[in-house]
């Protein structure tokens, strides 16, 4: 006769505990394997790329290390030709806020000059790019002969290399060469020298920043458009709205949530566009021209290379833009929009 056994009954957990439960982590990593899979290598791909920099550049903003000081030793040749080596009695170490200090206080560079150049730069180029970014895309929003072809060519300027295009228009703006001067000189005006006063030299650094910028406004714009039911426009059209209430009325709301978005990306973008600046004005004159990104460039790789003070220019920057970043997103949830 064969006996059958019953499976064990698991002893119940002892009184006042409960049986230990999985983390949430391991919860998620059971249930989303697949997906953390595929995040992983991009969280270990922007943590070497983007967050060690970062991390590394503030730390040594709180640093004095230059060029001069970076090694531990000081080696020199001797007579025979073997090499000496001693302690570095000027080995960069932790100075704390010194270089925030010195450089707010103006002791160092020209923070305050380089900020305010930046913020007509930018407050200049993003204004252009909106502005004429959507008035093109109001444009080739209609139905026209040839709308195709004119967006290809008004894309174009965004699809050449910034450093080609900036190349190109310093040639333009050339004192002697230049069709810049060419032109006035067919009118009878005498011609500029475009980079011998600082506002004539950023001027031209905008007029190649706006060739560049808008086709990226237009083609964002554009597509918002597309997006607005059409049917808004037939009942305004039926109510007797004139063309520019339905702009008003329609278009502009329809775009806010686009328009939003890119003007912060733009302000992002422009405020940290360093090949135009320095392949165009490279900061004539005299360094009048300089924006912040070009000046910790050169802080950093120019003369005596001085790393901390580089890193400390490029946390100011990156605490401006944060600063930005959180008032425009507070602004727009007091306005309604979830962003």
């Amino acid at each position: 006769m064969t006996t059958v056994t019953a499976d064990p009954v698991p002893a119940p957990a002892p009184a006042g505990r409960r049986p230990k439960q999985p983390s949430r982590l391991r919860r998620s990593w059971d249930k989303h394997w697949y997906a953390w899979a595929m995040v992983i290598p991009v969280v270990v791909v922007l943590a070497v790329l983007i967050f060690y920099p970062l991390v590394r550049g503030i730390y040594l903003s709180f640093t004095n290390l230059t060029e001069a000081n970076q090694t531990a030793e000081i080696c020199t040749k001797s007579i025979t030709g073997s090499e000496v080596c001693k302690a570095n009695p000027n080995r960069w170490e932790f100075v704390g806020l010194d270089n925030y200090v010195r450089v707010l206080s103006g002791e160092v560079g020209e923070f305050w000059q380089w900020t305010a150049v930046t913020l007509i730069w930018t407050v200049a180029c993003v204004v252009f790019h909106y502005g004429l970014g959507l008035g093109l895309a109001v444009m080739l929003n209609r139905p026209m002969w040839g709308r195709t072809l004119y967006r290809i060519l008004l894309v174009l300027p965004w699809a050449v290399p910034a450093f080609v295009s900036a190349f190109a228009w310093k040639f333009i703006f050339n004192e002697r060469f230049g069709l810049a001067n060419s032109l006035l000189t067919a009118v009878g005006i005498d011609p500029v020298d475009w980079f011998g006063d600082w506002r004539t030299s950023l001027l031209t650094a905008i007029i190649t920043n706006i060739w560049l910028g808008v086709p990226f406004m237009m083609v964002a714009l554009l597509g918002g458009m597309q997006t607005i039911p059409a049917e808004l426009y037939e009942a305004a059209e039926i109510d007797g709205a004139t063309p520019w209430q339905r702009f008003k009325n329609i278009t502009l709301p329809g775009l806010r949530p686009v328009s939003m978005t890119v003007i912060l990306l733009g302000t992002i973008w422009t405020f940290n566009m360093f090949p135009i600046i320095f392949l165009v004005t490279e900061g004539q004159p005299a360094g009048e021209s300089e924006i912040l990104v070009t000046g910790a460039y050169r802080a950093a790789f120019e003369g005596i290379r001085n790393y901390s003070l580089s890193s400390t220019y490029g946390v100011l920057i990156l605490s401006i833009l944060l600063v930005f970043s959180v008032f425009y997103r507070r602004m727009l949830r007091k306005q309604g929009e979830v962003w």
